[in-house]
């Protein structure tokens, strides 16, 4: 199994989690609890993070036996391994195993390539029929902070609708447009993409998709809600 890389997929989701965590640091509470992590990759992105902000610490979780090494290794080199661990294993098995306080805040840029099944060009991306499987799972799971990206052509509008019916608001928002990259570009899922966008699920232009990091909330002491400027950020909605 191997890792998925985008330079500039990266830059812009760790930059708006980095971003999103200082903003919201004092309600988040995260140099206090700390940050759980669905997925780890390479782990450079946010080890980058972790290095930007000291009082961070991330407790993480992947399946995939190889990505974990290379992760330690990276983490490692990045000199931020007493702030930064990686498990093997499924987030959603072991995320609340650990004694000691609940951790309320869990950072994801899950897989979210849109296909009728798994057999595309790199299996490890396939989110589901819709691309949005592991974003609902993790708004199920009941974490009160969520930090995730919502790419546009992945069926945000039912994202955004079931985040709203567990009780999570869009605090805050950062969107990028991004070019169709080979995963994205294979026949079968750009097809797919674009019966989702036909159905009024998604958007995507001809070679390019939006994609946003967003800080979804049930915390109380974090005012407002930006769900419907999050999906005109997707160009979608009125």
């Amino acid at each position: 199994m191997s890792c998925f890389s985008s330079a500039d997929e990266s830059a812009h989701y760790g930059f708006s989690v980095c971003m999103l965590l200082a903003q919201y640091r004092e309600q988040l509470g995260w140099e206090r609890e700390g940050v759980l992590e669905l997925g780890t990759g390479d782990a450079t992105v946010i080890a980058d993070v972790v290095a930007a902000l000291p009082g961070l610490r991330v407790r993480s979780f992947d399946i995939s036996a190889s990505s974990v090494e290379r992760a330690r290794a990276n983490i490692a080199a990045r000199g931020v391994a007493d702030r930064y661990t990686v498990e093997l294993g499924d987030f959603f098995d072991r995320a609340d195993s650990a004694a000691g306080p609940p951790v309320s805040t869990v950072i994801a840029n899950p897989p979210y390539i849109p296909a009728p099944d798994r057999d595309i060009l790199m299996p490890e991306l396939w989110g589901g029929v819709h691309g949005n499987d592991l974003a609902l799972q993790l708004l199920k799971a009941g974490h009160p902070n969520i930090v995730m990206a919502v790419p546009s052509y992945s069926d945000p509008v039912t994202t955004v609708a079931t985040a709203s019916d567990l009780g999570y608001r869009v605090a805050n928002f950062l969107a990028m447009a991004l070019d169709f990259g080979p995963y994205s570009s294979e026949p079968k899922v750009r097809a797919h993409i674009q019966r989702i966008c036909a159905e009024g699920r998604g958007w995507a232009g001809e070679d390019e998709y939006m994609v946003a990091v967003a800080l979804l909330t049930q915390n109380p002491d974090i005012p407002g809600d930006r769900a419907p400027h999050l999906l005109r950020a997707l160009q979608l909605g009125a």
